[in-house]
């Protein structure tokens, strides 16, 4: 990758504002959603769904709202309205609130993957303006710096469900509280767009874009993609087992989430300037760490467990980091929100699809879920660096 240029002051200072404003965005915009994730199982389970269900509507909420990227992106690439769907999609976290008033599981699995569309809708978009913005300061270090304050909301998030489950009993009242950081998210987005209302003109300024590379040379890169993500169980199927097993309490589990979401910003801060200075390479870890994961994830000990959520947090953090920034640095700004959305379907259909076989294989057999997480890691490994051999081949040739 090698160092960026360096830029007049004041172009990067902008950068940084917008890149800190988004990140309060984002930091409002995971305290709703995330809050809501970490108890998605147990909510379920205690509304009467069961493994399956829970894997299934946190599988299809994923499958629906990257599906959804590839639409919104091209939309957003073709009208150029990058900032209307970034409102649209926020918007839509209001049902997250709503999640106080379901009475059944149905109603919640509706508003949970409302939630999740919401996402898909404003995730190209918001990613395609932030690599606008990002390449004035490295992108690696862009995006991470946005990612660790995304996770602040996470951490907070699962936090307030710890404390209102402690005082009541239940998740209700935290479902509830969570219109106070939807509407200061709002506010947050609507002085982040009155401060960079045309972000290319950021890109233009630093007379960098994309690599160019042809959809050829991207295909094994999405492979990859689609491997280690069909391997990587979501959390609300983990926290459902600590739930059934009693390994981990309902009043902890949150707690659990939050330490994953500490570790995801700590390990993206670092991730993003890895992959600045060393590029791709950095990526080959994802699938290293989430090989461990199953074997303590699905153990029977609280140790195991914990150590599982330090685990999986880690490989979020690199996920949401490289995954992000790589996309942005081998395309070309024209079709950064297509690419965006074209890469988030194949990491959420292949997230959907894993899931779902994940749950079904969890009522039969446990180990047999470690055996699949594990073997399916251990694919994505060699792939995984094919597809930078490729990619890094594909750059110097355009380059040239």
């Amino acid at each position: 990758m090698g160092p960026f240029s360096p830029l007049p002051a004041g172009t990067r200072r902008n950068a940084y504002a917008v890149i800190l404003l988004f990140g309060i965005v984002s930091l409002f915009g995971d305290m709703c959603y995330e809050g809501a994730r970490s108890v998605a199982g147990p909510y379920l389970y205690i509304l009467g769904g069961s493994a399956f269900v829970v894997a299934f509507v946190a599988g299809f909420g994923e499958f629906v709202g990257y599906g959804l990227r590839l639409i919104s992106g091209y939309v957003a690439d073709a009208t150029r309205h990058y900032w209307t769907l970034t409102f649209l999609g926020y918007g839509m976290l209001l049902a997250v609130p709503f999640l106080a008033l379901a009475g059944s599981w149905e109603i919640a699995a509706v508003l949970y993957i409302i939630e999740r569309m919401g996402k898909g809708i404003r995730a190209p978009a918001k990613d395609a303006i932030l690599s606008n913005v990002t390449v004035t300061v490295g992108r690696g270090w862009g995006f991470a710096i946005h990612e660790a304050m995304d996770q602040i909301g996470a951490i907070a998030g699962p936090l307030i469900f710890s404390a209102v489950f402690l005082v009541q009993g239940d998740y209700r009242g935290g479902f509830a509280l969570l219109l106070i950081p939807f509407f200061l998210m709002m506010a947050a987005l609507y002085i982040t767009r009155m401060k960079a209302p045309v972000p290319e003109e950021m890109e233009m300024v630093s007379g960098t874009s994309g690599k160019h590379l042809s959809a050829q040379a991207l295909v094994p890169y999405g492979i990859f993609t689609a491997l280690t993500m069909a391997g990587f169980a979501v959390f609300p199927l983990i926290a459902y087992h600590y739930s059934s097993t009693g390994i981990v309490s309902n009043a902890q589990i949150p707690l659990f989430y939050a330490i994953a979401m500490g570790v995801d910003a700590v390990v993206a801060l670092v991730a993003g300037r890895l992959y600045d200075r060393h590029g791709l390479i950095v990526l080959a870890a994802a699938p290293v760490v989430s090989f461990v994961i199953p074997f303590f994830a699905f153990g029977a000990s609280y140790g195991s467990a914990l150590f599982a959520a330090i685990l999986w947090g880690a490989v979020m953090g690199i996920q949401e980091t490289i995954l992000r920034a790589a996309v942005a640095d081998y395309t070309a700004v024209s079709k950064r929100g297509l690419a965006y959305g074209i890469f988030n379907t194949i990491y959420g259909a292949s997230w959907f699809a894993g899931s779902l076989l994940l749950g079904w294989v969890y009522e039969i057999s446990v180990p047999l879920v470690i055996a699949i997480m594990a073997l399916v890691q251990c694919i994505a490994l060699p792939v995984f660096f094919y597809a930078r051999r490729v990619m890094e081949a594909g750059s110097e040739r355009t380059l040239l």
